[in-house]
């Protein structure tokens, strides 16, 4: 048995090696008690009991033997002699026995209980570490894992649902082909969207098409990021997924649209489209970023959660590479991933500063002015109206600040997720001074490993992606597509921390300098608070479902997932 916070936890995988005494007391309540007993047994009656004996051995070798381990279950590079063993601020030596048990299982929820996988279709992360140590109320705090309050997945879906995919899973005539543009996550949200509008049109989804992103010159096609016959065998109950449109559509007249309202319901796409799509048999959308309204009916709402918590599952070589980096770094202890968005693309884009000197801001303000068109909205704001409205990323130093208001001590891993930051090392050097344990996929990988991702930004993001899902916390910088997608899916497989920074609030303090350190921390972890609970989606607010998944794809009673 372990123990955490006086709760004992029971592991089946605790006792390895039966003592002397459970020895005996297996021998007294088995058949073999006769063959060791004093008393004289008859010859023949010995003889049926090792017959049986032996019989069963066999029957369980031949079982082991020719049934092949689960595909679901994850590797675990624990079990092989030529990794080093954890180091002493990482793992106790009971709770590595415990963590054996999960990554056999599937993982430990917030109480370092083993739960039921979720479903042989999602991402399972690796386990949430124990940290022990003497470490300050504060920073117990600061690595404490939220309370799930009971919610699980649950996408079940209901039965005028599953009766209408009868027919909408065989659809022959009518296709629906999406052009998905930005950066990986972007890209990820309107293919999501673009299998919701097939399903809302009954029309079958052509392989979404990937355009060549404009900043980072990636060619990269859906085969190359995600694993296409997974994503077709996961939704074969809810939409068909070809990988091109049949040659009896090619010559067909096809309606391509460029621009479409933001918010759109199903009524108005099915008002819009079904009758052209019923007679032309193809529809071409492009632009369809946030285009589809984040209110759905239940059963839309469940399945935007099933693309993309179950569906996108990136391409093999991705996964196994991203992986193979999420358990270098977890092997190490307890690890907080934090997106920092210090791009140049970035500080152009939101019309922000990057507070690094004039003459990093004087290169940023020049392309802002010669190429105006990159700025996304509120252009008539300042750069500091725009920095205390939250429009601004977070630079190092404020990260910094951040964490240690936070409670992070000095000696927690980081993984920096993104790309190389504007200034270079100089960007990341306040936050280097505070925390000197940051790692980059750079430093975990080993000779050659990258390369064959090298120059496609998408590939390098979904590795960011995976190592950032299977830390024990994750703070981005600035929100983002990629921010509220992780947010939402390590929600919904296990309700493990993350953060996210309330700029608009919390900036004003920051520059405060009558507040003492004790109440300026004080502040900053009552504006965060929520992360140590779930934090349900509100209609009214118009939230995202992928971000929030409760309680819409998440409940608190059944264990179905589909």
């Amino acid at each position: 048995m372990a123990r955490q916070s006086g709760k004992i936890i029971k592991n089946p995988f605790m006792s390895l090696a039966p003592s002397p005494k459970s020895l005996t007391q297996l021998l007294s309540v088995s058949p073999l008690k006769s063959l060791f007993s004093s008393k004289k047994t008859p010859p023949s009656l010995s003889i049926f009991v090792l017959s049986f004996v032996f019989s069963f051995t066999f029957l369980g070798i031949s079982i082991v033997r020719f049934f092949p381990a689960s595909q679901d279950s994850i590797p675990c590079p624990m079990l092989s002699p030529s990794i080093s063993p954890i180091s002493p601020h990482s793992l106790t030596s009971s709770y590595s026995q415990i963590v054996l048990a999960s990554l056999l299982s599937g993982g430990l929820n917030s109480n370092n209980e083993i739960q039921p996988r979720a479903g042989g279709t999602a991402m399972v992360p690796l386990p949430i570490h124990l940290v022990p140590g003497n470490l300050s109320e504060l920073e117990t705090e600061f690595w404490k894992q939220p309370d799930g309050n009971g919610y699980r997945p649950c996408l079940d879906s209901t039965i005028e649902y599953r009766k209408r995919s009868a027919k909408i899973s065989v659809e022959k005539n009518r296709f629906l082909v999406v052009v998905a543009a930005g950066g990986l996550n972007q890209q990820r949200n309107q293919i999501i969207d673009a299998v919701v509008i097939a399903r809302i049109l009954e029309a079958a989804l052509v392989l979404p098409i990937l355009q060549v992103n404009m900043i980072w010159e990636d060619e990269s096609e859906f085969p190359d990021i995600f694993d296409v016959e997974h994503f077709k065998k996961t939704l074969r109950a809810d939409v068909r997924v070809v990988s091109s449109l049949p040659s009896s559509h090619l010559i067909a007249k096809q309606t391509i649209v460029t621009q479409m309202p933001y918010g759109v319901s199903p009524f108005w796409i099915r008002a819009k489209f079904f009758k052209q799509l019923n007679q032309e048999g193809v529809l071409v959308l492009k632009g369809l970023d946030s285009k589809l309204s984040w209110n759905l009916p239940s059963d839309l709402q469940k399945l935007r959660c099933k693309v993309a918590f179950h569906a996108l599952k990136f391409s093999k070589p991705i996964l196994q590479l991203g992986s193979q980096l999420a358990r270098r770094m977890w092997i190490e202890g307890p690890y907080v991933a934090l997106h920092l968005r210090l791009e140049k693309d970035v500080w152009v884009r939101t019309g922000c500063l990057t507070g690094l000197g004039p003459e990093f801001d004087k290169i940023i303000t020049r392309i802002q002015k010669s190429q105006p068109q990159y700025l996304t909205g509120r252009v008539n704001m300042s750069y500091s109206q725009r920095r205390l409205s939250g429009l601004c990323p977070l630079n190092a130093l404020e990260m910094a600040r951040l964490l240690k208001a936070l409670g992070a001590p000095r000696s927690a891993r980081f993984y920096i997720a993104g790309g190389e930051p504007f200034g270079g090392t100089k960007a990341l050097a306040p936050l280097a001074a505070e925390f000197p344990n940051l790692v980059r996929k750079e430093m975990l990988a080993r000779d050659g490993e990258l390369s064959p991702f090298l120059n496609r930004s998408s590939a390098l993001s979904a590795i960011d992606y995976i190592v950032s899902f299977n830390s024990d916390i994750f703070i981005p910088s600035h929100g983002g597509n990629m921010g509220r997608s992780l947010q939402g899916h390590r929600a919904y497989m296990g309700h493990r921390k993350s953060i996210r920074p309330n700029k608009r609030t919390m900036l004003p303090f920051f520059e405060d300098s009558s507040i003492s350190d004790e109440e300026f921390s004080r502040i900053i972890r009552s504006l965060h608070n929520k992360a140590m609970k779930p934090e349900p989606r509100k209609k009214e607010r118009d939230k995202d479902v992928i971000a929030y998944p409760v309680p819409e794809c998440m409940c608190r009673h059944g264990s179905g997932i589909f």
